[in-house]
């Protein structure tokens, strides 16, 4: 790797993808960098390293535990524009943009989320099963209905 990107599996290479990975960075972004290898020479090293394909499995877990922290901090974020009303005077406008752009990153972090870890961050579907017993003549009524 004389000054371009590396296309060979390099372990250092491999611990800082999963690292930024973990961190809450997409892999186009990643492989953007770059001192990183393109997102094809990623997905062979994936196909041919298994430690590294268990180790990149786990960072995109991780990753979903980033994206839960980031959409708290954008739900606390107070997103204010300023308009200047006078030559010291500031007055503070909660501008509705900001607010529906700031759902819509929640929502986007949401869905990764439930499909990095769906156990934990996914839609969760109630199984109960109630057993009902019901006489003949209330059957018969419920058919009736």
């Amino acid at each position: 790797m004389a000054g371009g990107r590396p296309t060979d599996y390099n372990e250092k290479v491999a611990d800082l993808i999963c690292e930024r990975l973990a961190d809450g960075e997409s892999l186009r972004s990643i492989c953007a960098d770059e001192a990183m290898p393109s997102k094809a020479a990623v997905f062979r090293w994936l196909g041919k390293h298994k430690e590294f394909s268990d180790q990149y499995a786990r960072a995109r877990e991780e990753q979903a535990e980033s994206f839960a922290d980031e959409m708290v901090a954008i739900s606390d974020e107070r997103e204010t524009k300023i308009v200047m009303a006078g030559e010291d005077e500031a007055v503070v406008v909660f501008d509705a943009t900001a607010v529906a752009r700031n759902r819509l990153r929640i929502d986007a972090r949401k869905w990764v989320a439930s499909k990095l870890k769906p156990k934990k961050y996914g839609d969760r579907m109630d199984s109960t099963v109630t057993n009902v017993t019901l006489t003949h003549e209330q059957w018969l009524a419920s058919l009736e209905d």
